[in-house]
C-alpha cells in the first residue's frame, strides 16, 4: 500500500491510458482484479432530459461468460436460439421465473412478450434484470441482442446523487 501511494499523485489528473498504466504496474491481487470508472458528468440528475442511461459493448468483452434468457415466440425464437440464448421462452419462462429457477444474468424479450415480462417485474426488476427498451434489451432483433449480450454489452446510468463530498475523497 505505501508503493501504490509513493507511485499515485493524488493531487493530479490522469489521462485514461497513464491510469490504466498505473493499475497494471500496481496490481497484486491473484485473481483478475475489476477496475470502477466514475466519472463527473455536471448534470442534473432531477431532470430527466439530463439522465445518461444506455449499454454498450467492449471491444474485447468482460472476462464473464453470461447467461441469457429471452422471451419470445416463433421465428425470433429460433433465432434467439441460434444466436446462443440459454433459454428462450415465453410462459413456460415465466413459469420458472415464478418458481425461483433464475439460472441467467440478462433478460431480453420481444416487444410482443412484454404482456408475459410485465408480470414478472416484481421479480425481475429487484434484480435489475427487467428488460428495459433504453438499453436494448426490449427490442424486435432479439438474435442481435443476445448476441451484444454474450458478447461483452454493459450497462451505464447516471447515480443520483453524489454521495461524497471532493474532502471525503482524499
Amino acid at each position: 500500500m505505501k508503493a501504490i501511494k509513493a507511485g499515485v499523485d493524488s493531487t493530479r489528473a490522469y489521462e485514461i491510458n497513464e491510469a490504466i498504466a498505473l493499475l497494471k504496474q500496481f496490481a497484486t491481487a491473484k485473481f483478475v482484479e475489476s477496475v470502477d470508472v466514475a466519472v463527473n458528468l455536471g448534470i442534473d440528475p432531477r431532470k430527466s432530459d439530463q439522465n445518461v442511461r444506455g449499454a454498450t459493448v467492449l471491444p474485447h468483452g468482460t472476462g464473464r461468460e453470461v447467461r441469457v434468457a429471452v422471451f419470445t415466440q416463433g421465428a425470433n425464437a429460433d433465432a434467439a436460439k441460434a444466436a446462443g440464448a440459454d433459454l428462450v421462452g415465453m410462459e413456460d419462462l415465466a413459469e420458472q421465473i415464478k418458481k425461483g429457477e433464475m439460472n441467467f444474468d440478462v433478460v431480453i424479450a420481444s416487444p410482443d412478450a412484454m404482456r408475459v415480462v410485465g408480470q414478472l417485474g416484481q421479480v425481475l426488476g429487484p434484480r435489475g434484470l427487467m428488460p428495459n427498451p433504453k438499453v436494448g434489451t426490449v427490442t424486435p432483433n432479439v438474435a442481435e441482442a443476445v448476441k451484444n449480450a454474450k458478447s461483452g454489452q454493459i450497462r451505464y446510468r447516471n447515480d443520483k446523487t453524489v454521495s461524497f463530498t471532493p474532502q471525503l475523497v482524499r
